[in-house]
């Protein structure tokens, strides 16, 4: 099976400093949908890992959460993409969980879920936590230039072995080749 594990703010759709808190905040980055429909033409499974802390810090309830993927999901169904799975981190960024990215838990059990080995799964992402989670799982880490993307590629801390794209649409061109 070909797994690819995506973040969502900044990666999928535009980010927000205030949290994307409804459905109608939610708004795509220009050609990540179709990218989205590529990657599932050419056979790979789609799987959504991000952080939401606005659930911890009340900014937005679970059920609000699932909504927006509600949305991205449908919206990804009209140009032929599917999301196979959510993953997310509900927790604040002093909780300590295991699955709050940097660290790598909801990788690992996306690759639980789906058995397969994350050597082979690239992890898309525009921040450092996303590239820091891959390579802390021995995943593909990809930084796009999207969201936080310039920023992270500009500090220069990158995992040995990443890959930089000017979005997720170069990115799926890439892999469609």
């Amino acid at each position: 099976m070909k797994l690819i594990i995506l973040d969502r703010d900044g990666t999928i759709n535009q980010d927000s400093d205030k949290h994307i808190k409804s459905p109608q905040e939610w708004k795509p980055i220009k050609g990540s949908l179709e990218a989205i429909g590529r990657l599932v033409q050419e056979g790979y499974r789609i799987v959504v890992a991000t952080n939401q802390s606005g659930i911890a810090r009340g900014l937005f309830d679970a059920q609000t959460l699932f909504s927006i993927h509600d949305t991205l999901q449908r919206a990804a169904a009209q140009v032929g993409g599917r999301v196979d799975a959510f993953f997310f981190c509900p927790h604040a960024s002093d909780s300590g969980c295991m699955c709050r990215k940097p660290q790598p838990g909801m990788l690992l059990e996306a690759a639980r879920r789906f058995n397969v080995p994350l050597k082979s799964v690239y992890m898309v992402g525009d921040a450092q936590r996303d590239l820091e989670a891959a390579a802390a799982a021995g995943a593909r880490p990809v930084l796009v230039l999207t969201g936080k993307g310039k920023k992270t590629r500009e500090a220069g801390r990158l995992p040995p072995g990443t890959q930089t794209f000017a979005d997720l649409a170069a990115f799926a061109d890439h892999l469609a080749r």
